[in-house]
């Protein structure tokens, strides 16, 4: 935590009297008297602050508010689409073709690349959020002490050394040290990942060593919720200076990297220019060498520009993975970012956390021993369905198991939770742990409302506190007597028994009993179980009137809970799913190593001896290098902070590894928006983790980060299944011209005109294409390992079968233009030949797109959507060729019904042979 010590310090620098007020460092702040912290920063606690000392503080420190990132106007996000190569290539080419009078190419140009520009504009304009979040977290009012008076003054005006006053309910307006705590709890899971709210105190924390954030338990943090109690504090950070502005400050300068998709679209890209200006390179060499006029060449460099170019490619893109993300959705996981419904598909491992994710965030009593008998309890969550269950798996029958009943009795009556319903779910208002307890009762019936009915009647209370470390109430039986009920740690009840309860009897506790119940404990410990002590004891008439030292002495130990926040039951499954395909899962929490370990034990993240287990103590002690290799082994990070979740992402990343973080916290926030791709949590997460994410979890659950997986590598395929499609298309469309200047000698003629080109990338061959996005997931997609993040996007052999295919199509194209020439058609007539052949070839050869094996593996009808869209576009395209617009604006002439039919047919060669060839020999790069 050494960043705190720096920020804390730096933030009183500048405060009279500055050599005093530098050593308030945070080992200061929590190691000192809450007198010696107050001199330090020069205020007397009794009166506060004086108003003129407030407003010169406030104009020293500024305003209590983190800092926002500066946001591009949609103006700027919307010119910045067209820095796309692609894009700029195209406008070029309208540029051109204006500027040699087409002007119908040229506005038809230009509208493609509008269209494609407002598309990727509106999706980035609807995921772009800023650090605004953080301060929403904020108070916006508190109530300070200012000149010995109380006043509610704006959140944005407190500044070190003024006197917040706390109580339950309230956010904390800003970093501070207990001056009092009257069962004060703060819920600092946003903050620090600890899945309970905290008991806080107002004394000095003695420490040789740093004492981590979450165990700072004299001081509250800026935006942590107050969920217990009462207490006032004095501020000793504001603003950007407090621990959450830390963070702020992390998220700043996070920088998000691009996605395995985007960095192969952005390959693809460069390679498809160097293509286009390539070919146009030799055409107009060509050109040249034959004498061509210079606006022909234009015309042509501007048919190949088209035709080099899938203008389709990015909206049908962003279409495919907008189709992903509605699927995705359906399934629980929201997505944000359009790129990262890919990224899924290559991630290689999950960053979890513990908490609501891997967990229920449901604390549930899980083992019990009461009166000398051990019981399993059954049941999930919150909800008060369930059994116990005894060694020999018998169900308990509540009448005859007295001391299991008394036990049960005491945990329900000597409790402030409650169960309730919310939205038609069981949940908990209270403390989490204490409704574990009112959970376990209730699945025997027993509640303290069915208590009270009973004439159970509370005479006193004995709250809990963090100095005797457990509560008791005295209360009046039906028939009159009087009992303690009490609960607390075992130590802590242990040392005031005098008795157990065994078997319906009060007997002593010897040194061998308590030596029983301690292993009982220690085996509770061990299982990851945090342990909850129960016991009463009668009361004299005579004694009713003593306080809780008195009474809370010479108790009958009843029994004791083993709680936990158990394990999802369906994360087992999805974590060996994750593991079957290549992807390893890895908890980044919070909360304690030994329970950490446990539930990763558990649900098998952590399966041998060779998988470690470490804690954020011993990362401050690793370097770069040193944590970039311990990340290849490790299991589990437990007790870890902010930084060191950045750290973990980024020894991933240098890896080669795609990491996926999961997160709900503000301490999440960082590592969320520098991870591969951000995982929130939909339930639980704060707005900063969510606006920091890429994928938020609308349920909560790890298995949906599984299923997304899986469903980002079947978007993937679909993808490279819409690649092959569209690049096959442009290689026969610029063979076909290639192929008429290199083989027509010194008079050349274009094989298609730039608009058909537009046509078929568009509508013949884009609307085919993007039913492709919708093709089911192979058999074998999670069985096998993640793609590399260098992998390029024409590995296994698509290059190859590109232009294999592409080839074969434009030489089909080119040589019916040429007959048809040569039979004394004209240059209009042969130019739709050429266009009805490519139509027809690229709507067979859809078909073979569909597998990376042949069309004749897959089923014919197993895409009904693609059927329905090859029939569309042939039907559009017979439009284009007989209709008067048509023909207008594509330059097409109607077709004789015998070439027609001769042209549907031959186009299906090329697919059908070369894929009878691969059939046969098995060759791969066909």
């Amino acid at each position: 935590m050494a960043h705190t010590s720096e920020t804390q310090s730096a933030s009183i620098a500048p405060m009279p009297p500055g050599e005093e007020a530098q050593n308030l460092s945070p080992r200061n702040i929590y190691g000192n008297d809450i007198s010696e912290v107050a001199k330090t920063l020069d205020v007397d606690i009794e009166k506060g602050l004086t108003k003129a000392e407030a407003a010169n503080r406030l104009k020293t420190f500024g305003p209590n508010k983190l800092a926002e990132a500066e946001k591009d106007s949609p103006l700027v996000m919307f010119l910045r689409q067209f820095l796309n190569p692609l894009l700029i290539i195209l406008l070029v080419g309208a540029v051109i073709s204006g500027y040699t009078g087409h002007w119908v190419d040229a506005i038809a140009i230009f509208v493609i690349v509008i269209i494609n520009a407002a598309i990727s504009f509106v999706q980035e304009f609807k995921a772009e959020q800023s650090l605004a979040a953080l301060s929403e977290m904020a108070a916006p009012i508190a109530n300070v002490r200012r000149e010995d008076d109380w006043h509610e003054v704006p959140a944005l005006d407190i500044v070190p050394g003024d006197i917040l006053r706390i109580k339950a309910g309230d956010i904390l307006a800003a970093d501070v040290r207990l001056i009092e705590a009257n069962r004060l709890q703060m819920d600092e899971a946003a903050l620090t990942g600890e899945s309970e709210p905290v008991d806080k105190h107002d004394q000095p924390i003695e420490d040789d060593e740093e004492v981590v954030l979450a165990e700072r338990l004299n001081m509250g943090f800026s935006s942590t919720l107050v969920t217990n109690g009462a207490g006032l504090g004095l501020v000793t950070a504001t603003g950007m200076d407090t621990e959450v502005g830390h963070i702020a400050g992390l998220m700043a300068t996070a920088t998000q990297p691009k996605t395995p998709l985007q960095e192969r679209i952005e390959s693809l890209s460069k390679i498809l220019i160097a293509a286009a200006l390539l070919v146009v390179a030799i055409i107009i060499g060509i050109g040249i060498a034959n004498g061509m006029d210079l606006g022909e060449m234009l015309n042509t460099a501007i048919s190949l520009s088209v035709a080099a170019i899938p203008e389709g490619m990015p909206t049908i893109v962003t279409i495919v993975l907008t189709l992903g993300s509605q699927a995705m959705a359906r399934q629980n996981a929201l997505v944000r970012q359009l790129s990262s419904v890919e990224t899924l598909g290559t991630t290689s491992v999950i960053c979890s956390d513990k908490t609501g994710t891997l967990t229920q965030n449901q604390m549930q009593v899980m083992r019990l021993w009461a009166g000398g008998k051990a019981w399993k309890v059954t049941g999930e969550g919150f909800d008060p369905n369930g059994a116990f269950i005894d060694p020999d798996g018998n169900e308990a029958d509540i009448e005859d198991e007295q001391d299991l009943r008394i036990m049960l009795s005491v945990s329900a009556y000597c409790n402030e939770a409650r169960l309730i319903e919310v939205d038609g779910r069981p949940a908990i208002r209270g403390n989490p742990t204490e409704g574990a307890l009112v959970v376990a009762a209730a699945k025997v019936g027993i509640s303290r409302a069915e208590l009270k009915e009973q004439r159970y009647d509370t005479l006193q209370s004995f709250p809990f506190d963090s100095t005797r470390k457990m509560m008791s109430v005295l209360v009046r039986l039906p028939n009159g007597d009087r009992v303690l009920a009490a609960k607390g740690a075992p130590d802590v009840i242990i040392s005031r028994a005098s008795e157990v309860l065994l078997h319906g009897e009060e007997v002593e506790l010897t040194d061998e009993r308590r030596a029983e119940i301690e292993d009982v404990i220690e085996g509770f410990g061990e299982d990851a179980l945090r342990t909850l002590a129960i016991a009463y004891k009668r009361i004299d008439d005579d004694n009713v009137g003593g306080d809780a030292e008195d009474h809370e002495q010479d108790v009958v130990l009843v029994g004791i809970h083993g709680i936990m926040d158990p394990p999802r039951p369906e994360v087992p499954n999805a974590v060996a799913e994750a593991a079957s395909a290549g992807v390893r899962t890895v908890m980044i929490t919070g909360d304690h190593v030994v329970t950490a370990e446990a539930i990763a034990e558990q649900i098998g993240i952590k399966t041998s001896d060779e998988q470690t287990v470490h804690t954020g103590a011993e990362l401050d002690t690793l370097t770069e290098g040193q944590l970039t290799e311990t990340v290849k082994h490790a299991a589990v990070f437990a007790r870890v902070t902010p930084e060191h979740k950045l750290r973990i992402v980024t020894a991933m990343q240098a890896n080669g590894e795609v990491a996926a973080m999961t997160g709900d916290g503000v301490n999440d926030a960082p590592a969320l928006r520098s991870a591969d791709i951000g995982v929130a949590m939909g339930i639980t997460g704060t707005s900063v983790a969510k606006d920091s994410a890429a994928l938020v979890l609308l349920d909560d659950n790890f298995s949906t980060i599984v299923t997304a997986v899986r469903e980002g590598r079947r978007i993937y395929d679909n993808l490279l299944k819409f690649i092959r499609q569209a690049l096959t298309a442009n290689v026969a469309e610029v063979s076909a011209i290639l192929f008429a200047f290199l083989l027509m000698g010194a008079d050349p003629l274009l094989t298609l005109t730039p608009l058909m080109i537009l046509w078929i990338n568009l509508i013949s061959d884009g609307i085919p294409a993007l039913s492709l996005g919708l093709e089911p997931a192979e058999s074998d997609i999670m069985r096998r390992a993640p793609r590399s993040r260098q992998e390029d996007i024409f590995a296994d052999g698509l290059g190859q079968r590109i232009i294999i295919r592409g080839l074969a199509l434009g030489g089909l194209t080119y040589w019916l233009f040429k007959e048809t020439l040569d039979a004394g058609g004209s240059l209009q007539y042969a130019q739709t030949i050429a266009f009805a052949t490519l139509i027809f070839a690229q709507l067979w050869h859809i078909f073979d797109a569909r597998s990376s094996t042949t069309l004749f593996r897959k089923h014919p009808f197993g895409n009904r959507m693609l059927l329905a869209a090859v029939g569309f576009s042939a039907f559009l395209s017979l439009l284009a060729i007989y209709t008067p617009p048509g023909n207008f604006v594509l330059s097409t002439e109607p077709l004789e019904l015998r070439h027609l039919i001769e042209v549907i047919a031959l186009a299906s060669l090329p697919t059908l042979g070369l894929s009878m060839l691969k059939e046969a020999f098995r060759f791969r790069f066909l």
